[in-house]
């Protein structure tokens, strides 16, 4: 398929992705920090965001995964395995302190640049931070264990 056929999709997909946001008030911070407030001021009402999300991503995972190949593209893009290890559980530690801190995380904060929310704007900043950060330690990774595994050979 062509690029724009690809771009087209990925514009509609994002598109009902921030909507649904939206409409659910994930781009309220203060939506959300209620909702991690489970002995205060606790919201529950995100609980059915996240379960509509789950139900449809199962769903939708088992019809798309049903096909040979995806519509746009030659083959599906998974990740090769389902292991749990230290980068895992860290980098997730991380996405909680950092979504319980501030009341974003990478979807909401970026549909809420729609809105002019000044919070928003300190926090992109910061999550691009984190994850360049991360490219260069995994490079790094990378690149330590193909030195060790050359000098293994030698």
């Amino acid at each position: 398929m062509s690029g724009s056929w690809r771009a087209a999709a990925a514009l509609l997909a994002g598109t009902v992705f921030g909507a649904g946001l939206s409409i659910a008030r994930m781009t309220d911070p203060r939506k959300v920090l209620n909702f991690l407030d489970v002995t205060g001021a606790w919201d529950a009402s995100l609980i059915f965001v996240l379960g509509g999300a789950v139900v449809i991503a199962f769903v939708g995972y088992r019809i798309v995964l049903a096909r040979r190949q995806p519509l746009l593209d030659d083959r599906f893009h998974l990740p090769p395995g389902a292991s749990i290890d230290a980068a895992l559980v860290g980098g997730a530690v991380l996405f909680g302190l950092g979504w319980g801190l501030a009341g974003y995380c990478p979807g909401p904060v970026v549909a809420s640049l729609a809105f002019g929310n000044p919070e928003a704007a300190w926090f992109l900043p910061a999550l691009a931070v984190g994850a360049l950060a991360q490219r260069w330690q995994a490079r790094r990774r990378r690149r330590d264990a193909q030195e060790a595994a050359a000098s293994d050979r030698a």
